[in-house]
């Protein structure tokens, strides 16, 4: 049983969703507006939240961002917004998964033992990943580059961790699209060369002068040693 927290200002969904989630057999509190919601999400220590976007009293996603900047609690956004470059801003920002009103109970509950389960296989993991000069760890969200802390963003530390992983396998834009952004494979693939390009100025390289990013033509791009 996972302990939710639904922050959600429409009072009839909030209770149908209360009700639905109480008997998939989860323990779930709700807060009606963004105030709340963020003073039990940081006070009560909930498993996981479930947010709406489209809170009277802050948006949404600037409640994701003031909630990532003092919790790694996982999120996941439930709104009537059906917009790709929303989607985009919002997992950008650090939410676990989108979905999309209207949905069934199952299908959000579906959604929430998957995003727990990806937690308890990251806190599986190991510690800190090595690949040349750049190591990444996960547990701190910390990325060095020769001793030096790299400045990332949620998604830019993400993606940048998942290849590193997975140092020297071509990863596909797909599968990017999948298992970092959530997001099924389609024009947000355009997300991933514009992250990548961010990547490579932090990491002082260009893709004409590449060293850790190496893309590979009609595959996708990998990591690697630059000392090998």
């Amino acid at each position: 049983m996972a302990q939710l927290l639904l922050i959600e200002d429409d009072a009839s969904v909030r209770s149908a969703l209360v009700r639905a989630l109480s008997e998939h057999g989860h323990a779930v509190t709700s807060a009606p507006n963004a105030v709340d919601g963020l003073r039990q999400a940081i006070g009560d220590r909930p498993d996981l939240v479930v947010l709406d976007l489209g809170l009277p009293d802050l948006d949404g996603c600037e409640v994701l961002r003031m909630l990532r900047a003092v919790s790694s609690v996982p999120v996941i956004v439930a709104t009537a917004r059906d917009d790709e470059r929303e989607m985009v801003r919002v997992l950008d920002a650090g939410a676990d998964d989108y979905v999309v009103k209207p949905f069934g109970a199952g299908q959000l509950d579906a959604r929430i033992r998957a995003v727990l389960r990806r937690g308890e296989e990251g806190t599986s993991a190991d510690a800190s990943v090595l690949v040349g000069g750049l190591r990444m760890n996960p547990r701190a969200r910390e990325a060095t580059l020769d001793g030096r802390v790299l400045e990332l963003s949620p998604k830019e530390f993400d993606l940048l961790h998942y290849l590193a992983a997975r140092a020297g396998q071509v990863v596909s834009k797909r599968e990017l699209l999948t298992e970092v952004w959530q997001v099924p494979f389609g024009g947000a693939d355009k997300t991933i060369d514009v992250h990548v390009a961010w990547l490579r100025r932090k990491l002082g390289e260009t893709a004409t002068n590449p060293r850790y990013l190496r893309s590979v033509r009609g595959s996708g791009i990998k990591i690697v040693d630059p000392s090998r």
